[in-house]
């Protein structure tokens, strides 16, 4: 996406309009969320809502070439670029896809089985006594990492996977919050470029994450790292991000419940231990996008509405849509929409037993119901739970509305969370929602919070896969004829 001021402008001036007359009926207290939100914010929703809610999709090559244009590094923020080469040894592929066979109970699991390849990635820290302009300086990537060591302490080391619905964005995109994010901490981010859907569909990203994980445990040859200890290493990510953050967790769990936690990793033989914590901002916990609060929260966020298959406006073609073989979803074949290392919300409480303290950051936003029910499942499985909650806030609003008191407060808990548990602090099971404008907290209770009960969990996620997967049956058919 062109963001001059010239292709802004342009974008803009069709929806002069609405605009407008989303700022007359704000100002006289006829817009339903006058209540809880300022013009700007209303503003800003409503316009980012009337782009994504189109009956003229962007074909996905376009939206994803768009979403990966790199802003450049500037202000107050050191970032250095490394690969991560994969091993030699083939065992990481194995252990997750045995994982993959063990935690599906659907009876179906179709997924194409990727290669492990080597992962880039930005290790992001925060840099001080500079203007907001100041360029990124000419000088090497080892370099650069040298001052960032000199700048950041090594604990905790935040482990961060990028939004975007597992198709679009970069690490490039995410420097501001992850910058931000090492700063509040006291901490580094190493924020990985895993592979994208459609070309690289479930478990492509997965199997990435896994490699950077172990990355940062058993540093391969010429790392500019030192091993980092599994007890200062947080996963951390938004939307997409927080899916894999705890997609990952949900594998390190079934690997050492099932005894198949060491593996070989360039050439030498290592455990997989679980990390100290898990942090989230508005995590995608549900790719079905089943829950009620898709549709009950619809006023207070900008994401598109689910709709049915049969209603769905068709996305124009390109090289990477429609996929071959022909999938419903873009991340992974119908089948697969309701396994636990796709959508986490499928996992039940026990799954989550034993794991590291969780932390949750969002808005009274449509994927509110999957956060719920996972925090809560978690919760009762005697999981230390934090839980932040914003009133009438919308998706990852902490990063869209950047500078105001809300965003503030968010990163502010999403920090501390990190800096404790990573420095191995004693945390305790807190639930708070703050209320809009004022930010006033009140207590919740996490373990009995208000969330879609688990029958009925299950019963909407299976809905949507059969729906799903009957359309994929159809693609498929349609494909044969050809």
């Amino acid at each position: 996406m062109d963001a001059s001021p010239g292709a802004m402008l342009r974008m803009l001036v069709p929806k002069v309009p609405l605009i407008l007359k989303t700022t007359v009926a704000h100002s006289v207290g006829l817009s339903e969320t006058a209540s809880k939100w300022d013009l700007k914010t209303e503003l800003t929703i409503k316009v980012i809502r009337s782009f994504l809610n189109t009956k003229h999709p962007t074909p996905i090559s376009k939206a994803q070439k768009g979403s990966l244009r790199d802003p450049g590094v500037k202000g107050r923020m050191w970032v250095s670029r490394v690969e991560l080469p994969a091993p030699a040894e083939d065992d990481i592929r194995e252990v997750l896809f045995k994982a993959i066979d063990d935690l599906n109970v659907g009876g179906e699991a179709y997924y194409q089985r990727p290669d492990a390849r080597s992962v880039t990635a930005e290790w992001t820290g925060y840099r001080a006594n500079v203007g907001k302009e100041e360029p990124e300086p000419e000088i090497s990537e080892p370099e650069k990492y040298a001052n960032l060591m000199k700048e950041n302490g090594s604990t905790p080391t935040i482990l961060y996977f990028h939004g975007g619905a597992y198709y679009l964005m970069d690490p490039a995109t995410h420097r501001p919050s992850t910058s931000q994010l090492a700063h509040l901490s006291g901490g580094r981010v190493l924020s990985v470029r895993y592979r994208l859907a459609p070309k690289h569909p479930f478990p492509a990203a997965l199997l990435d994450a896994l490699l950077a994980y172990l990355s940062l445990l058993y540093p391969p040859p010429d790392a500019l790292h030192a091993p980092v200890p599994a007890s200062s290493i947080i996963f951390a990510g938004d939307s997409a991000g927080g899916n894999l953050s705890f997609a990952l967790l949900g594998l390190l769990l079934h690997l050492n419940r099932s005894g198949a936690a060491t593996l070989n990793f360039h050439g030498q033989q290592v455990s997989l231990p679980l990390p100290a914590g898990v942090a989230t901002n508005s995590p995608w916990l549900d790719v079905t996008r089943s829950m009620p609060s898709i549709a009950t929260n619809l006023k207070y966020d900008y994401l598109p509405p689910r709709v049915p298959v049969a209603n769905m406006a068709p996305i124009p073609p390109c090289d990477l849509w429609p996929a071959t073989p022909p999938r419903a979803d873009l991340f992974c074949h119908a089948a697969m929409l309701s396994h636990p290392l796709v959508s986490p919300l499928a996992a039940p409480s026990e799954f989550w037993t034993g794991a590291p303290p969780l932390f949750f950051t969002l808005g009274e936003e449509m994927l509110e119901d999957e956060g719920r029910v996972v925090a809560r499942r978690a919760a009762k499985a005697g999981v230390t739970v934090v839980w932040v909650e914003f009133e009438a806030m919308p998706h990852c609003f902490g990063m869209l509305f950047a500078g105001t008191p809300g965003s503030r407060r968010c990163f502010e808990e999403w920090g501390r969370f990190c800096k404790a548990v990573g420095n191995g602090e004693a945390v305790v099971t807190k639930g708070t929602f703050l209320r809009a404008k004022t930010l006033a907290a009140e207590e919740v209770e996490v373990a009995t919070m208000r969330a879609v009960e688990d029958a009925e969990v299950a019963r909407l996620m299976e809905e949507v896969r059969q729906e799903q997967v009957r359309h994929e049956a159809t693609q498929m058919k349609e494909v044969a004829k050809l």
